[in-house]
């Protein structure tokens, strides 16, 4: 039997259950599973991966195993287990090593133990698995290669092969044209406010919501709040996405600015100390802050406690509230962690079907590639096949080309 270590092995019938509701939603993944089980692609192949233990990435994981991958799972955010999810996939002879709330201490742990199983292959989510990697160097030994699923990680992946440290081919599945638009954009845009809304039972109608950050994670905030009536301003660094902003009709401010006027604060850049004291000093009474990023840096916690003559811890599920010295009072939802899976469910099954299939067919990619360390993109035909299988699916057909019109597109002489 694989090792594991999960909170209630009990709760491995709900969570199969939970687990079956979701791929009612994800028939891509269905389809390559079947493919998998009979072609075996992944026989002998041993993987640990550091994601979200969901009912989602338990569908992954069922159609890495169906293929005859050895898996180790580690979650990526004590937030975001799911206790029933890990006990089902323990249950099933996967190495789950998850428990919702644990501290950093046995969160480092469980990220130890996947790595013990000594992977050929590694699955990230936030570049945490790499890091430790490459910290420790005898458990390089035997990894071939991995895939990065976050924004955050992808940037980090890039950093380290700038700086010649990095000494894995790693995949970048987070860059693909199909991942930014489902998943960052419509799965985080759909996501973020379903754990805003639901960890604060507001009306956003009417309010004021400021979004740090306008790539595809906070475009699809700020169209998302905007549908529910909000009035919508935005925050960026980079000036063409901030014209971005403003040609999609939202109102772009410095968040010096921005910090007076909003009702609901939330940050989607990747980077760290967006939400700071000078900020706090001047927001409105009852405002909200909510973090869409990976990490829990971005909204400065430490500044916000801080600045705080009181704390009142769960003045509702998710929701700290902090009292200023002026009475004012400012709402952190989810401590600061990744909202939309920490005060919900995270993406839309639908969304995760997608996103899982292109990881999915990655890994088999990568099971036949030698390659230099370096950051890699994923092969354009994976994208082209998941779209296309995803459309079919849902039951959309698109058009086909004509000769004339291949041979239009192919040739500069036409």
């Amino acid at each position: 039997m694989t090792a594991y270590d999960v909170a209630e092995p009990g709760l491995a019938e709900s969570g199969a259950r939970r687990i079956a509701w979701a791929e009612r939603a994800m028939p891509v993944l269905g389809l390559l599973r079947e493919r998998f089980g009979l072609e075996r692609p992944f026989d002998g192949l041993v993987v640990a991966a550091c994601m979200h233990v969901t009912t989602e990435t338990a569908a992954l994981v069922r159609t890495l195993t169906a293929g005859g991958a050895e898996l180790h799972l580690a979650a990526s955010n004590p937030l975001s287990t799911q206790d029933d999810v890990a006990a089902a996939l323990a249950a099933e002879g996967v190495g789950v090593f998850a428990r919702y709330g644990i501290d950093r201490e046995g969160y480092g742990a469980h990220l130890r133990a996947v790595l013990d199983a000594r992977p050929a292959l590694v699955l990230d989510d936030g570049c945490d698995l790499v890091n430790l990697l490459h910290a420790t160097p005898a458990l390089l030994q035997g990894v071939r290669a991995g895939i990065e699923e976050t924004t955050t990680g992808v940037l980090r992946l890039r950093q380290m092969a700038a700086d010649g440290a990095l000494a894995l081919p790693m995949v970048a599945v987070n860059d693909t044209a199909v991942q930014r638009l489902v998943a960052n954009r419509h799965g985080t845009g759909q996501s973020t406010l379903d754990a805003v809304l639901r960890a604060t039972g507001m009306l956003l109608a009417g309010t004021t919501v400021v979004v740090a950050g306008y790539g595809p994670c906070g475009h699809g905030i700020a169209d998302r709040a905007r549908g529910l009536g909000a009035h919508v301003l935005v925050t960026e660094v980079d000036p063409a996405r901030a014209l971005e902003a403003v040609l999609d009709g939202h109102r772009v401010l410095p968040m010096t600015e921005a910090a007076r006027l909003g009702d609901v604060f939330i940050t989607a850049t990747g980077n760290r100390g967006v939400l700071r004291a000078e900020h706090f000093a001047q927001m409105k009474d009852g405002a909200v802050l909510a973090n869409a990023g990976h990490f829990d840096v971005e909204v400065d916690v430490a500044a916000l406690a801080a600045a705080s003559v009181e704390v009142h811890r769960r003045v509702r599920p998710h929701v700290d509230e902090h009292l200023m010295a002026d009475d004012r009072r400012l709402l952190l939802v989810a401590e600061g962690r990744l909202v939309n899976l920490a005060a919900a469910e995270g993406h839309p099954a639908s969304v995760m079907d997608v996103s899982f299939a292109v990881q999915a067919l990655t890994v088999e990619w990568l099971v036949g590639q030698e390659l230099a360390p370096g950051v890699y993109d994923v092969p354009a035909g994976i994208d082209v096949e998941v779209a296309r299988t995803k459309l079919a699916a849902i039951g959309v057909v698109v058009d086909l080309l004509t000769p004339e019109q291949e041979r239009y597109l192919s040739s500069w002489r036409a």
